[in-house]
């Protein structure tokens, strides 16, 4: 291998990260990129998965470091393997990767019948099936046992999400749901509305004129919230439909806002997202 090949897929909100990356510190190339289609569930086969057991994406094969299977990893080696020098990352990625606001769940969440529908019969509905579907299929397959552990608790947890947009489960379920995603949507509000505007500068980036770190992380977070709200495609004004779906009647920060527009005029973003949010 002469260069590092990382696996990424269009849908993927921290893959976009690694893509971010890879964009502003290596424009005239150096590595391979890799498709993993998360829809049709192929970061669960097992050749994927003895090169990361975690199925996850962004991944990075590298010809001198082995497997980096995390965001954080994959970032980081990108940084220190490129020959632009920008600002190191600090305490805020860690805080931009909490559980308690993944990007990820916010696309999946409803609060309430409405939303269930809408996503039941949108993406999210079609994306947690084809998940499922595959699954079941490799839970028949040759190579179950040797991934048993990791297929039964994937299938059980997505499982789980499918009854629920399918509703096929009690009352108290589908309740319990729905207050778990009101809970994480105010999580998220609150991101947006209290701590992005301490920590974002009045112009520019966290890591200065030009992106850090930092920046990589969250530009991919506050993009996939955007998408999850509405926004859709480069051209939509992403603030807008934040202070819609978040801001209860208040105005969107202003260095969220002066945020939103110094990444809408990065080349590497209008690459990344060129086919639309996610």
């Amino acid at each position: 291998m002469s260069q590092p090949i990382i696996y990424v897929f269009g849908g993927s909100v921290w893959a976009a990260a690694a893509e971010l990356a890879v964009a502003e510190l290596y424009p005239n190339g150096g590595v391979e990129s890799r498709a993993i289609n998360l829809v049709e569930g192929k970061n669960f086969e097992p050749s994927f998965l003895d090169l990361n057991p975690n199925a996850t994406l962004p991944t990075l094969e590298t010809p001198d470091e082995g497997v980096k299977t995390s965001t954080k990893e994959v970032v980081r080696y990108l940084i220190a393997h490129s020959d632009k020098k920008i600002k190191a990352g600090t305490e805020i990625i860690d805080k931009i990767h909490e559980e308690g606001i993944d990007p990820n769940f916010a696309l999946l969440l409803t609060r309430n019948d409405e939303e269930l529908k809408g996503k039941a019969a949108g993406l999210p509905g079609i994306f947690v099936a084809g998940r499922q579907a595959k699954l079941e299929e490799l839970i028949a397959g040759s190579d179950y046992a040797k991934y048993k552990d990791f297929y039964d608790a994937k299938a059980k947890a997505n499982g789980g999400l499918k009854a629920i947009y399918e509703g096929k489960v009690p009352n108290e379920v589908k309740d319990g749901f729905f207050k778990q995603s009101q809970d994480h949507f105010a999580r998220i509000s609150a991101i947006l509305y209290e701590y992005l505007p301490s920590i974002l500068p009045e112009q520019g980036f966290l890591g200065g004129e030009e992106p850090g770190e930092d920046d990589f992380h969250v530009a991919a977070w506050v993009t996939r919230i955007t998408a999850t709200v509405g926004a859709q495609k480069i051209g939509d004004d992403g603030p807008a439909f934040l202070e819609k779906s978040h801001g209860n009647g208040n105005s969107l920060p202003p260095k969220v806002t002066a945020y939103w527009k110094s990444w809408e005029a990065r080349e590497s973003w209008k690459k990344v997202y060129a086919s639309g949010f996610h």
